[in-house]
């Protein structure tokens, strides 16, 4: 679902126009970015929010995208 609403908001972006999605779980970690990837675009980074490291299934991370 995170994916989708992902590919929802790239589609309203113009080309070089910058987001920040909150990922939540490790499902959305690990697939979000990959499914950014494969549709050309350009991953800024992938960061914990609030230091939290290893937070368990449950934590979340900020993906920084850029639309190509």
């Amino acid at each position: 679902m995170t994916f989708v609403k992902t590919r929802l908001l790239i589609e309203k972006m113009g080309a070089g126009e910058t987001a920040e999605i909150h990922l939540v779980g490790e499902e959305p970690i690990e697939n979000v970015p990959a499914s950014v990837l494969e549709l050309g675009h350009l991953v800024l980074s992938l960061e914990p929010v609030e230091n939290k490291v290893d937070a368990g299934p449950n934590s979340i991370h900020c993906l920084k995208i850029r639309k190509s």
